[in-house]
């Protein structure tokens, strides 16, 4: 029997295209096998080992306090139709409010906890907007804790949260799958956003369709402070056969 990360792998293949799912049963496909995931099925047992001997807040930043504490990414793989990768967390890291444009994104907890909030845009008439470039409103999806195991989260272009931030509470990694991958060749960026900081903005917006939108968040377009680093390490666990 394959290793898990290759049957998972082998189910992507066969249910992402470059332009995303192929269909929602295809997707379902690949969720029904991420959601049995487990530390020791990518090479994490240790990290997650971590977790259990953890005491609480401490000083996870390495005696300097003007640094973020390091996230850690590993990459399993990339094509035109979709990428995995896993990010590892420290306590208190944190990967700010960004995107995921034209894309779907299934994710996983592993092990730990950590704190996530999400967005989507509200669908506003571009003519509405003073200035589309500085500010545009969204709404609140997700604001709540997460503790593995819990069930997988589905993030779609329009829908789910497309944009959204992790805060680790303890350690912890998040598995990532990505259909179609970022690609600014093809217009998908990774673009992040904060609160616009003007008050004045409506709270309350009436969208195409007649609805009414209430709690508006207003999210301006941002780059990261300087200390925000994501580290790029060797994927050490099962080899995928690809």
């Amino acid at each position: 029997m394959p290793y898990f990360i290759q049957r998972l792998f082998n189910t992507c293949k066969a249910s992402l295209s470059p332009n995303g799912p192929v269909s929602e049963e295809a997707l379902d496909k690949v969720r029904n096998v991420l959601e049995k995931i487990k530390p020791s099925d990518v090479g994490l047992e240790q990290e997650a080992q971590l977790v259990r001997n953890w005491s609480g807040p401490g000083n996870e930043r390495n005696g300097n306090h003007n640094s973020l504490p390091a996230i850690k990414y590993l990459h399993l793989h990339e094509c035109d139709s979709f990428s995995i990768g896993i990010f590892c967390m420290p306590p208190s890291s944190i990967i700010p409010l960004h995107n995921h444009p034209g894309m779907t994104v299934l994710s996983k907890l592993v092990y730990g906890s950590m704190h996530v909030k999400s967005y989507d845009w509200v669908d506003l008439d571009p003519s509405e907007l003073d200035d589309p470039l500085q500010a545009r409103p969204a709404k609140l999806v997700k604001d709540t804790d997460m503790t593995a195991p819990c069930p997988s989260t589905t993030l779609y272009p329009t829908t789910g949260g497309n944009i959204h931030c992790f805060k680790a509470i303890t350690h912890c990694a998040i598995f990532d799958i990505l259909s179609p991958p970022y690609s600014p060749t093809h217009g998908r960026h990774c673009n992040y956003f904060r609160k616009f900081p003007v008050q004045d903005l409506p709270s309350e917006i009436e969208v195409m369709n007649g609805e009414v939108i209430s709690n508006v968040t207003w999210l301006e377009e941002y780059q990261p402070p300087d200390n925000f680093v994501i580290w790029r390490v060797p994927y050490r666990g099962p080899v995928i056969r690809k």
